[in-house]
């Protein structure tokens, strides 16, 4: 492909804001079936809805003066976002490259963690992770006792990146459930890029002389990042959602908190909504910006 139909390419996947016939029957749907639930919620299941009340609670700080509730579960979830999506990134591609390797053992290795992880649910992976793996595993390298024995005081920085000194240790566990899960599908999709690229292009990196790190860093990583990016975002979202499978582990990130904050207010409704929308506004970022990542990816791709 030259460079002119990838810029053309890069220019047709802009997001758009027209709206097509179809489009606008199904927002007009969706329209119809809210107003629907609401009035059945307010009617029919004789349920009196209290916003003024929900969002009271959810911006109250708490009785020792620091943040609602509510936004510390929030922070919560992106830090387990955050620090997730860098363990999943950094581990899937490791194996990722390894599965796509000419080494049989290197490939025969990531292929049985990939088939592993990939075909247990993720709630009984979860379970099985943080019982028997997670409970063993932070102990047995020390860090249990470099969390526990720390005895310094987190300074504003570390608060901002890993919370409160005592939840450091639950913050971990978090992070190795999501990271792990979400690396072996990671791994299966940088695989999948790396398989995309020609043969040509690596006989090329190869007939420069180019060294096996700047082969991949000068050649290879860019056409992948270009094809695999709308995966890679799809996956991201899917991690954020899988932060709230922690909360079975009394992981205190947004759904943990939405769970007891909805059961000790009664205010089931709001507070659900509220958690969904906030899930919501989430993934939707994370969508733009893999969205611009794509089309500047294309660009550099176009311009190289």
């Amino acid at each position: 492909m030259n460079k002119s139909n990838l810029l053309t390419a890069s220019q047709d996947r802009k997001p758009s804001l027209s709206f097509n016939k179809l489009d606008l029957v199904l927002l007009l749907a969706l329209a119809v079936f809210g107003f629907w639930l609401y009035q059945r919620a307010s009617i029919g299941v004789n349920y009196t809805w209290r916003w003024s009340e929900a969002f009271t609670l959810i911006f109250t700080s708490r009785s020792d003066g620091s943040l609602p509730y509510f936004i510390q579960g929030v922070i919560s979830t992106l830090r387990l976002s955050i620090w997730g999506m860098l363990l999943a990134l950094t581990l899937g591609t490791l194996i990722g490259v390894a599965r796509h390797s000419s080494i049989y053992v290197f490939r025969s290795l990531a292929n049985v963690y990939i088939q592993l992880i990939r075909n247990i649910p993720p709630l009984v992976f979860v379970f099985i992770f943080y019982f028997f793996i997670s409970n063993q595993l932070i102990p047995a390298i020390g860090l249990e006792g470099i969390l526990r024995e720390y005895s310094g005081e987190s300074n504003a920085l570390q608060s901002m990146l890993f919370g409160p000194k005592p939840l450091w240790e639950n913050l971990l566990s978090g992070v190795l459930c999501v990271g792990i899960l979400s690396s072996a599908y990671v791994a299966e999709i940088v695989r999948s890029g790396l398989a995309g690229i020609a043969k040509g292009q690596w006989e090329a990196a190869d007939a420069l002389g180019l060294s096996t790190w700047a082969k991949y860093r000068l050649v290879i990583a860019p056409q992948v990042l270009a094809a695999i990016t709308p995966a890679l975002a799809g996956q991201a979202i899917s991690l954020v959602k899988d932060t709230s499978i922690v909360s079975l582990i009394s992981i205190q990130e947004m759904t943990f908190v939405g769970t007891e904050m909805a059961n000790s207010s009664g205010l089931i409704f709001e507070i659900w909504l509220i958690v969904g929308a906030t899930y919501l506004i989430f993934c939707l970022t994370l969508s733009t910006l893999f969205k611009r990542l794509e089309r500047h990816s294309l660009k550099h791709k176009a311009n190289g």
